[in-house]
Formats: structure tokens, sequence, C-alpha cells
């Protein structure tokens, strides 16, 4: 990175923020690893060229992460798409083989190049309310903190000493609460020898080239539904995030960045490059720094970090995936209470757009999967369409003088 925008960077950096930017990694890798390796599987990846696909994600999450972070100086947190590495899974046992997935992985990237290219994509979400955008990032992530509190069924004491270690500390240090929290578990876990420490396995990632191959069949069974479910389950709620935290960022551009670095990189096993929704809500809420102007060291961060997951393959893979899964959750849902809080409050803070908001916010939470599409999508359909009924025709709310 260039030396002036270095030195910002680490005059900006703290230890809140570089903590948010390792727990988005923790959460979004351990979230969804498996569904990546089994996609992978499916293709008939050699073990070589899972690592590879490692090494292409990581490589392109980090980058298009770090890079647009330091150069804006505002939170941009790309991520896999996990719903299209899901579609990946099952699709790939029809008998399709690396070569064929790689050709899909490149036209998706295109058509994800081309969605940010004519601005069609950015057009259509400056249509959706405030209020539903922010009911969509409640409804996203209130599963997370659900999932934390339903963790107490399989290690109740870590999830309390992480509750407690929470409450205690932002009552005292709020800043850094997440941080102790982390510190938290992490000792208790150890502690109880719950930490699985034979997954760290000592290899660097070596890239493997596979050449593309094109059929009529895998653009109709993999591009495409990988680029719809990719545009409809993750970048719809990553703009949401965006607009719920009040970050003004250029879709259209990020977009077209995501789109050319999959290119790029899909030879290589990268499928799909985009926003993420869970993990920059933990990156661009106020826990990671108090500050929002500097809440782009969280983002830099988790891009760095990418990158050496990339690097360091299996080392960091393993090192991820020692924590207990019931850790993961807790600490995902804690470190998001403040980022669900303010979507609900804004979500339904307008009475003319409250019903239409709570429709989103539920049906959002209800994970239903329609077409293969998930239910963030769904969500802005049904709010969509219940705005509609309630509000056309009708004159608009004077606004406010500001």
């Amino acid at each position: 990175m260039p030396q002036s925008a270095a030195m910002q960077f680490f005059k900006d950096l703290s230890l809140s923020a570089f903590t948010a930017g390792f727990v988005a990694v923790l959460v979004g890798f351990t979230s969804s690893v498996a569904i990546v390796f089994q996609a992978a599987q499916a293709f008939g990846a050699t073990p070589e060229q899972i690592t590879s696909w490692m090494w292409a994600l990581g490589l392109g999450m980090g980058l298009c992460s770090l890079i647009p972070s330091l150069i804006l100086r505002q939170p941009v947190m790309v991520a896999w798409s996990t719903p299209g590495a899901a579609v990946l899974a099952t699709a790939g046992l029809a008998g399709f083989s690396m070569g064929e997935a790689v050709g899909a992985f490149m036209v998706c990237a295109l058509l994800i190049t081309l969605a940010g290219v004519t601005g069609w994509f950015e057009r259509v979400m400056n249509r959706i309310p405030m209020e539903l955008a922010s009911a969509l990032l409640a409804g996203v992530l209130a599963r997370f903190g659900m999932q934390a509190f339903a963790a107490v069924q399989t290690a109740l004491p870590l999830v309390l000493v992480m509750l407690a270690s929470y409450l205690f500390a932002r009552r005292l240090l709020p800043r850094y609460a997440v941080v102790l929290t982390l510190v938290a578990g992490v000792a208790w876990a150890a502690g109880n020898g719950q930490m699985r420490w034979s997954a760290v396995h000592w290899a660097l990632a070596t890239p493997v080239f596979t050449a593309p191959q094109f059929s009529l069949q895998a653009l109709m069974s993999l591009a495409l539904p990988l680029f719809i479910v990719t545009m409809a389950s993750q970048n719809l709620p990553g703009v949401a995030v965006m607009r719920a935290t009040g970050y003004q960022l250029p879709v259209s551009r990020l977009i077209t960045l995501t789109g050319l670095a999959t290119l790029v990189l899909a030879p290589f096993g990268a499928f799909a490059l985009n926003f993420s929704a869970i993990t920059a809500a933990i990156c661009m809420g106020p826990e990671a720094h108090p500050d929002r102007a500097r809440r782009y060291t969280a983002a830099a961060s988790c891009g760095l970090l990418y990158i050496a997951v990339g690097i360091f393959g299996a080392v960091v893979t393993g090192l991820l995936t020692a924590f207990p899964q019931e850790l993961v959750v807790a600490i995902a849902g804690l470190a998001l209470l403040g980022a669900i809080g303010g979507g609900l409050a804004s979500a339904l803070q307008a009475e003319a757009h409250r019903e239409a908001a709570l429709i989103t916010f539920l049906v959002t939470l209800s994970g239903v999967t329609i077409a293969g599409i998930g239910s963030a999508f769904w969500g802005v359909v049904a709010g969509s369409i219940a705005l509609f009924v309630q509000q056309y025709g009708r004159p608009r709310a004077p606004q406010a003088p500001r």
C-alpha cells in the first residue's frame, strides 16, 4: 500500500478495530468453510485444488476488502458467496467436471461485472426505502443473535462466561467489550480442552490452475443460479448493511471490482466474490470503533487477515477451525447486538413504513428459501409489496425540516 495510506492506517488503527476484523474473519470463515469444501469436492477436487480454492478466495476477499477500504477511508467488506457455494455443492453432483465449473465461475463473474458497469443493481437498491433496508439488516443479523443464546444448550458454561464478560465489559470498558469477551471465551475453551489444536497443519497454499471449459448445460445449471443467488442473497443484504450503517459507498464500482477479481481468480477456484452482510455489520458498527471515520481500519484488518488465510492456507484454516463452534456463534451474536438493535430502531421508526418493515424483518428472519433464493431477497419482495399496497396513491407525508 502507498506509504501515506499505510501511515494513516496505523495511526487510525485500534485494538477494537483489529479485533472486529479478526472476529469477522473467524465468523465468516468458520461458519461456511465446510460448504466451500463440499462444493469443491462435488466437482471432484483434489486436496491440492481445495487448497488452491482457499488461496484464490482468501486473496480475492482480502484484496477487494483491503484496497478499497484504504482508498475510500470507509469499510468495504467482501466475502465469498455462501449460498453460491451451497448451490454448487448440490448442482456439482450432476457430474460436471472441474473445468466446466471454472467456466461457469467465469461466466458468473462476467455477469457480476456487467451488473456493476451498467449500474442497474445500484439503481434497484436506490428504490428500496431505508426502513426496509434496516429491517432486512436486522432480519439477517437476528438469526446470529438467536444462535448465540441457543448455544447454551450444548455449551452452557462457555456461553455464560462470554455473556458475563460482555455485560461487565460493556459497563466498564465498552470500547473493548468484544475483545475481552473473545479473550474470556478462548481462555475458558482452552482451559477446558475444547480447542481442537490437532486441526492445525503447517503448510503454505499453492495455486493450481484449471483450464475453463464452457458448455450450455453448465451455463444453465451452474453459472446462472450462482449469479442469481449471489446478487439476491449476498449483494442485496450487503448493500442494505452499508445503507443502514450510514456509509455511502460507490456500489456499482465495487461490484465491478468483485466481478473482475472473480474473473481473474476463477481458474484457481474463486467461484464468486460479493459484498458481505454479517461480517460487514461487525466491522461497520460502533463496536469496531466509536469514530465512524476510523472503522475502515477494521475492514482493512479483515482484508489483511483474509490474505493471510489465502497465503498460509492450511495453517490458518486449522487455527480458525480449532475454535469450538459454540464460541464462534456466541462471539458473533454478541458482537452484532448493537447492529441488530440499531437496525430494528431504524426500521420501526416511521409509522408509515412500520408494517412493511416488520414484514421484511420477519420474512428475512424466517430463513425461507424459494427457488433456491434465500430469505433476504424474499423479505425485500414481501416488504415492497406490502408497502406498495398500503401506500400507493396516498399523498406523501410532509418532510420534517432539516
